[in-house]
């Protein structure tokens, strides 16, 4: 029987008994469509105690990880140790004890235990099928995936090589262990899955230490006749939850799992996409990922070369990042449509004659969109008005206050009386900009008598940046020196109307690098930005403003 899913599947179980339940989780490697043991759950007391044997000899109760070696340490009721090659949990009270090597499970003991409703004494799990307990699986674990075919495979090789179980010295063993189950499974998973990092030997171990376990037969060396070295121990190597360990080189190192990496290699990136607050961005990247690409994380940096990458020391995924405060050279660039923070993983200048490192230049940025100008008028009924305008992945805040003096200290309120021809402040301010990168500039003001900013009737109190020099109240006053700027003009009426004043003003930003902000004349790079609208009530020689969303 083979195990199709990445779920977890009970191995043993006593009968009408909660005092045990011996688990097993399977997990995907190099290929999405083939299976190995991952871990092992002994679940203890009704499921009260949960002990984990995982890869690289990690064992954990519950949410505690363990240090242990091959002094024997007693953990609720359970006997643990480990040496370099294999992990041991003795069960006394059910007279049974577990191995696990990080790729083959045995059970041994003398107990009547239920596995497939038989009694059985010695087990070799690599992967039956078992009773699925979805409840300690992966979430949608039961999903079978496929993979491309694998063109090197040569499946009447590889049935060549498992049926050498069927020779010495594994002669020795088949009175007392049958091979058939082994070498079916060999060729089951050899046909599809390629013969590297020990996989290919580790039904021969299975079988090996199988017969040890029941007869401890002494045996020959099995593995000169097999073709098979002793794999590089993985044993004490980390490797994150959508990593496994493997070979490479005649080494052993972190793989990434087949399914984690299938989206970034059907797009051939390296990581996740950049995450762009509204004065920082980060790029993440898969440390395992990198790895494949003969990339070392370590010898990475930022335009700056004293921005580096950190690494999560649990998920091995590697972050840079950059914000407003610390550029980390940072380039700002921009176009028609676009103001763009960018910048570039690169590899650090080495002086060395050689390297065996890739070239890399990763660029990565994020954007203020220029939105369409959205010209929001008011009637003047408003004293102040906010406006929270999102556009693309930033938000931006444009907020006009109207005073009656020139410090800007007294708000018009809504019992405010304005007579005609009085002298009114109007500020304009925005928040969440980058003041170092950018300023913002009222391009144009103008009033007319209806809502609509295409209105026939219409009077411009402030054009291409400069007061209209045909009103000589208006003044304006700190454009394009900051993040807010403010004009003044005196209280006016339009001659035979509905007694209603609109106010559309039309911001932009501007690129402070390069650029002279400043200018009535125009210039720079823009960003269109707009305000709310303000409503006036008139038809009176004294005019009573409320300033309202």
């Amino acid at each position: 029987h083979s195990v199709p899913d990445r779920c977890v599947y009970s191995l043993i179980k006593p009968q009408g008994s909660s005092a045990y339940n011996i688990l097993a989780g399977f997990l995907e490697r190099r290929r999405q469509d083939v299976v190995f043991l991952d871990h092992l759950i002994l679940s203890l007391n009704g499921s009260s105690v949960k002990i984990y044997l995982e890869q690289g000899g990690r064992v954990r109760v519950d949410n505690q990880t363990l240090t242990l070696n091959t002094t024997g340490q007693l953990v609720h009721g359970v006997e643990l140790s480990k040496n370099q090659t294999v992990v041991t949990a003795k069960i006394p009270f059910a007279n049974l004890t577990v191995f696990f090597d990080g790729n083959t499970a045995h059970v041994a003991g003398t107990s009547n235990e239920i596995l497939f409703g038989e009694n059985i004494f010695y087990l070799c799990c690599m992967g039956f099928k078992l009773n699925v307990l979805l409840c300690l699986s992966p979430n949608s674990c039961e999903i079978h995936h496929n993979d491309t075919t694998n063109s090197t495979i040569n499946c009447n090789r590889t049935t060549e090589h498992c049926n050498l179980m069927k020779q010495a010295p594994f002669t020795a063993c088949h009175s007392h262990a049958d091979p058939e189950p082994f070498i079916t499974a060999c060729i089951n998973t050899l046909c599809k899955y390629p013969a590297v990092d020990g996989v290919g030997c580790q039904f021969f171990e299975a079988y090996a230490k199988s017969c040890s376990l029941k007869q401890y037969i002494t045996w020959e060396d099995w593995r000169s006749n097999t073709n098979c070295s002793a794999a590089p121990p993985c044993q004490d190597q980390y490797c994150s939850a959508h990593e496994f360990c493997g070979e490479q080189h005649g080494e052993s190192r972190c793989f990434c799992r087949a399914i984690f990496a299938s989206k970034y290699r059907s797009t051939d990136t390296l990581g996740e996409p950049t995450v762009c607050t509204q004065n920082s961005a980060t790029l993440t990247l898969a440390g395992c990922l990198m790895e494949e690409k003969n990339i070392d994380y370590s010898t990475l940096h930022l335009r700056d070369q004293n921005c580096t990458g950190r690494i999560n020391n649990e998920t091995h995924m590697v972050t840079f990042s950059f914000d407003s405060i610390n550029t980390c050279g940072a380039e700002v660039l921009n176009n028609n449509s676009q103001v763009i923070y960018q910048n570039t993983v690169m590899l650090r200048n080495i002086s060395d004659i050689i390297t065996r490192y890739d070239q890399v230049n990763i660029d990565f940025s994020c954007y203020y969109t220029k939105p369409e100008v959205k010209s929001v008028s008011f009637k003047i009924k408003d004293s102040s008005v906010v406006t929270q305008i999102v556009s693309g992945i930033w938000n931006y805040t444009v907020m006009m206050n109207t005073y009656t003096d020139s410090s800007r200290m007294h708000l018009v309120k809504s019992d405010t009386e304005v007579a005609l021809n009085q002298k009114i402040w109007v500020e304009l301010k925005t928040a969440g900009l980058d003041a170092k990168m950018v300023a913002v500039v009222t391009d144009s003001c103008w009033a007319s008598n209806s809502p609509s900013p295409n209105a026939t009737v219409r009077y411009d109190l402030i054009k291409n940046k400069c007061p209209n020099p045909v009103d000589q109240t208006v003044k304006v006053e700190g454009n394009g020196n900051g993040l807010s700027n403010f004009f003044s003009f005196n209280m006016f009426q339009f001659s035979g109307g509905n007694g209603q004043v609109y106010l559309h003003c039309k911001l932009e930003l501007c690129l402070i690098q390069g650029n002279n902000c400043t200018s009535c004349s125009g210039g720079g790079s823009r960003k269109r930005r707009s305000s709310r609208s303000k409503y006036a009530e008139e038809n009176q020689a004294l005019i009573t403003m409320t300033w309202s969303n």
